[in-house]
């Protein structure tokens, strides 16, 4: 079977790079061309992808020499999640160094993370809006070991211990290993895509 050739019919040329780092163009036009890459076209990629929706919570302790008050807990939606090996078992996930969370993971010894199912929005949208004790607005949960806040009624949850943290860009990603986990109800799970919740379809 030939596979058809996407075209497009705006814009008759694009530019791509080719194999001497420069910038051409060619005469027959193709959505999925490679193009260079700027902010709004990599936006438009990531925003293509569909990823599970979790909530990372952590909590941060011997913080007072940092002039934080102690223990010190946060947790924050996350798209991020995956995981990395199977054995030995490693997990990671990304969290954004400019925003409050970080004073929190820049300290923290363990994690937890949490998959959410399709009809827990509320979660997602509590723990990603900024500016509000997500601990205070949201009831469900219940204090784990080291102190450390888990969601509770969600399809999945691990406690993780952090082991690295490597930064990138404006992110951080941390790679952690799950000492304990619980399985719940199995059901949809949440995702992000576009933007939006979403959930997924069997094909």
């Amino acid at each position: 079977m030939q596979h058809p050739v996407p075209l497009r019919e705006s814009h008759p040329t694009l530019p791509i790079r080719d194999l001497d780092g420069g910038v051409t163009t060619v005469g027959r036009d193709r959505v999925d061309q490679l193009r260079p890459v700027d902010q709004e076209l990599f936006d438009t990629l990531r925003h293509r992808q569909a990823a599970m929706v979790t909530v990372v919570t952590a909590v941060a302790r011997n913080t007072r020499s940092a002039g934080l008050r102690e223990p010190l807990r946060a947790g924050f939606t996350a798209t991020s999640f995956t995981t990395l090996s199977v054995r030995p078992p490693r997990v990671s996930f990304c969290y954004d160094t400019t925003t409050p969370v970080a004073a929190v993971l820049d300290r923290a010894e363990h994690v937890g993370v949490h998959l959410l199912a399709a009809n827990q929005t509320e979660a997602a949208t509590v723990f990603g809006t900024g500016g509000v004790d997500p601990f205070a607005a949201y009831p469900y949960w219940e204090s784990g070991p080291f102190g450390l806040p888990l969601l509770t009624g969600v399809p999945g949850r691990m406690l993780c211990r952090v082991e690295h943290r490597i930064p990138t860009g404006d992110q951080t990603l941390v790679i952690a290993e799950p000492l304990a986990l619980s399985v719940g109800v199995d059901g949809d799970p949440l995702l992000h895509h576009r933007g939006s919740p979403a959930t997924a379809t069997p094909l």
